[in-house]
């Protein structure tokens, strides 16, 4: 059934194509299944707390919904950042409570979470990790089973999941490299799906074929192409092919607005006729886009344009697609 066995959802995607909406809605459809889903960001962005209109979430995880409205799963979420994962880390690993604050008070955690290369991306993959693999050192920790990862943008998503084994090559042993070695196996698992979000535009098709190619090529696990937005088929193929053709017989569209009881002159003829050739022209690109996704031999899950907008209701929505279309 699609990717509902994996332990780590990964989501990734080109701005602007609904990434964050598309990982809170698997978060639900995973919870509609019964599972217990830890839905994470890390991107500073509070895009978790918008889409499901709540407060701002602090580094904690916190229950914001159930997996149907009738309730089933519940999900839970947290912002992750840095500062916060980098003194939690301290205190579990090396039992640095006081001492920790005090690296904070002396700008040590400063320089590490946002000057030392890589650690800001080690540090938040490695708090994914932990909340996939609870053990004794988080006494009383919530396990889950699923999570999905509001990742960052198909540009840099394979650098950002990599970052954790070319850290293992530069420290040769001792807990740093131990940690990065864990962390980067559950990532290049079985148990972890990278998912692509896209809308049929050149751009970010363009990009999701990249990010494809270079997840391959880091050996991280590709999983499903969510194409998102997708526009209904307003007009059939043989009448769009008449428009293109530009072979619409415009006295037989005025005698049928006539009869729907429509007044149209000339005018107005030649308005339908320009909109009915841009809508066709529009699927026309839509169709070579989708071509071009089917090509990377990658499960496609296609989700409707909602004509509210994402609210909660609409998140809902879109969970039961995925659902629907066996993503999960």
């Amino acid at each position: 059934m699609g990717f509902a066995d994996k332990l780590l959802h990964v989501v990734t995607g080109k701005g602007g194509t609904g990434k964050s909406t598309i990982a809170a809605s698997l978060a639900l459809a995973l919870a509609s299944r019964g599972k217990t889903v830890l839905l994470c960001e890390v991107e500073g962005r509070q895009g978790i707390a918008q889409l499901f209109d709540v407060a701002p979430l602090p580094y904690e995880e916190r229950l914001i919904a159930r997996g149907t409205e009738r309730g089933h799963g519940d999900v839970y979420a947290l912002a992750i950042d840095p500062k916060s994962a980098l003194m939690e880390y301290l205190a579990m690993y090396y039992r640095l409570g006081r001492a920790g604050k005090a690296l904070d008070r002396f700008g040590v955690i400063e320089f590490a979470t946002t000057i030392a290369p890589g650690v800001r991306d080690v540090l938040l993959t490695g708090k994914v990790y932990e909340a996939a693999h609870r053990n004794s050192r988080n006494r009383g920790a919530r396990s889950y089973d699923a999570i999905v990862l509001d990742a960052p943008p198909t540009g840099r998503i394979a650098q950002f999941l990599n970052v954790n084994s070319e850290l293992a090559g530069l420290a040769r042993m001792g807990p740093i490299k131990a940690q990065a070695d864990t962390v980067t196996t559950l990532l290049r698992s079985t148990r972890t799906a990278v998912h692509l979000v896209t809308v049929l535009e050149e751009m970010p098709v363009q990009e999701t074929i990249d990010g494809i190619a270079e997840l391959r090529r880091a050996k991280l696990p590709v999983g499903g192409i969510v194409v998102n937005l997708v526009r209904p088929q307003d007009l059939d193929a043989d009448d769009r092919r008449a428009l293109l053709d530009d072979t619409v017989d415009p006295g037989r569209l005025r005698a049928g607005l006539d009869a729907a009881g429509v007044p149209a002159d000339d005018v107005v003829v030649e308005e339908l006729l320009a909109e009915g050739r841009n809508h066709a022209q529009r699927r026309l690109l839509e169709g070579s886009q989708r071509e071009l996704l089917t090509g990377q031999d990658v499960p496609s899950y296609e989700l409707a344009r909602l004509p509210d907008g994402a609210d909660l209701s609409g998140l809902y929505e879109l969970a039961e697609q995925l659902r629907a279309g066996g993503m999960v």
